[in-house]
């Protein structure tokens, strides 16, 4: 019988490793998996290298993680804002690197890796310094970057409800990058508001198939509702 329910965040954890690429779902504190990043700092990873939206809110969930000195460096949309002061003062210590990407070059590199692509070519950020060191092309005249698929070793996502096989529904806006990043790990992690049963979730709204996810956890009072 396949059950990937998992009973604690720190159970769901447990075996991610020093020096891995950890996708965090979340735009701001919609869809932000704040359990299991806590249990990720509580389990002790460093070094590690996370993909997310932006660079962490306030002292919680992501900059906590920051904060914990776990983070080696950030891939990420939006780095600043005037609630990302965790990260701005490890940056401006020289205590964490930055690769900035568009967002919708992010969530492209992101569905690239799980779809299997080997890349894209694609117009944002041709002739600015985030293009720099790439191969550039034109293509019909214009301008575009190749832009790599971005993988991850584990996927840290918040979900709205699940089944013991790992199907997935989001709330709302709190889906955003939560889809993708399921398919673009090798493992992936999910926090759930609440357990459905086998066959409870009409198949036409499930969003994630369980076959990208691995391990699944309850939490019913999250940090965020979202």
């Amino acid at each position: 019988m396949i059950d990937k329910f998992i009973d604690t965040p720190a159970a769901a954890v447990v075996d991610i490793h020093d020096g891995a690429t950890v996708l965090i779902s979340g735009f701001g504190g919609a869809g932000m998996p704040t359990e299991l990043i806590h249990a990720l700092i509580d389990q002790g990873a460093r070094d590690l290298t996370v993909v997310s939206n932006n660079a962490g809110n306030r002292d919680t969930g992501l900059a906590a993680l920051i904060k914990a000195g776990r983070v080696r460096k950030v891939i990420c949309s939006f780095p600043k804002a005037s609630h990302s002061w965790v990260f701005d003062a490890f940056y401006r210590e020289g205590r964490i690197d930055l690769e900035c990407v568009p967002q919708g070059t992010i969530a492209e590199r992101l569905r690239a890796a799980g779809a299997g692509l080997g890349g894209f070519f694609t117009p944002t950020a041709y002739g600015t310094d985030l293009a720099r060191g790439k191969e550039t092309r034109i293509i019909n005249g214009r301008g575009h970057v190749f832009e790599e698929p971005l993988h991850g070793d584990f996927a840290l996502v918040k979900a709205d409800r699940g089944d013991r096989w790992g199907n997935l529904t989001y709330n709302m806006s709190a889906r955003n990058f939560g889809p993708i990043m399921c398919m673009a790990a090798k493992t992936t992690i999910v926090q759930v508001r609440a357990k459905a049963e086998l066959g409870e979730l009409p198949p036409e709204a499930v969003v994630t198939p369980g076959i990208f996810v691995k391990r699944v956890t309850e939490v019913p009072n999250a940090a965020f509702s979202s």
